[in-house]
């Protein structure tokens, strides 16, 4: 065999064992290394009409927590409440799939086991909770009453008030696009005063049919597609819109949305370069002095 034809096979070897090296690499940090990290994200956000008696305000966002995914069992929820307890939030929003179906490698956790988990939360001004598609595939009566046995409020189509001082807000939650009604207008006929709203719901889908009363909408459910990649973006996000609403801050007119990635897993136990999250909305007026002033 010539000696070029040799130079040319041995390139050719090593080329395809540094080929299987970083595919193996990309599949160890996919599957074992990335759904085991646990970021903390604050974001600030500026909204139109945000009364600077709620400026800084600080919303937890927890979603798509699919306990029993790979990775994420009860003693990982209990760190990540853990976490979100020593982030001072003002009120920790629960954004749904809270149980799994069908993840591969994963081990199914009774929402009775979650639920006391969660009951541990602690915010100034409460922690509130709307259902996701897992848990209306599981048993959305069932998955409620375990969130109510803990005294988390569950706020299907539904609202609260918080008033603290000079701090006063709705919370208005929306049922999941797919299995609920998601009726906005049926939730906002509990808003009964001028104070600005924020909605939370599991799927974006529903951001369309959000008024511009609605400061801000809060939502989950895509998991950021789980897979990101470069100058592609997510390939598969479960979404009628595709990436429209595939994950952070979405402004569309007036109306402002924000995606959380959440902290588990769902079909497979992969997140690349979209790590699990806890998300700290921190809610700024534009009428208020900028912290440089203060």
């Amino acid at each position: 065999m010539p000696r070029s034809t040799k130079i040319k096979n041995r390139r050719l070897w090593w080329s395809v064992l540094a080929l299987l090296f970083v595919v193996l690499a990309l599949m160890v940090w996919g599957f074992v290394i990335e759904p085991r990290r646990l970021v903390i994200r604050e974001v600030a956000l500026t909204l139109p009409d945000w009364p600077r008696g709620n400026d800084r305000l600080r919303v937890a966002v927890l979603t798509d927590l699919h306990v029993g995914s790979p990775h994420h069992g009860v003693a990982r929820l209990r760190s990540i409440v853990d976490r979100v307890n020593s982030l001072n939030a003002d009120v920790v929003l629960l954004l749904g799939d809270y149980v799994i179906q069908g993840v591969a490698g994963g081990e199914f956790v009774a929402p009775e086991l979650i639920a006391p988990e969660l009951h541990r939360l602690t915010a100034r001004h409460g922690v509130f909770a709307v259902l996701g598609n897992h848990d209306w595939w599981l048993n959305a009566v069932r998955v409620r009453n375990a969130l109510d046995s803990a005294g988390i409020p569950v706020l299907e189509d539904s609202a609260v008030h918080i008033t603290a001082g000079d701090r006063k807000l709705w919370l208005t939650g929306i049922s999941d696009f797919w299995e609920g009604r998601h009726d906005v207008a049926a939730a906002l006929r509990h808003v009964t005063t001028i104070d600005p709203v924020i909605a939370f719901t599991h799927n974006p889908d529903v951001f369309p049919g959000i008024p511009d009363r609605v400061s801000l909408t809060i939502a989950g459910h895509t998991h950021g597609g789980q897979v990101r990649l470069p100058l592609i973006g997510p390939p598969v996000v479960p979404s009628r819109f595709g990436q429209r609403y595939a994950y952070g801050h979405i402004v569309e007119g007036k109306r402002h949305l924000y995606v959380s990635s959440g902290t588990g897993t769902s079909i497979l136990a992969v997140r690349f370069r979209v790590p699990p999250e806890i998300v700290i909305l921190t809610l700024r007026s534009s009428a208020a002095p900028s912290a440089s002033a203060q």
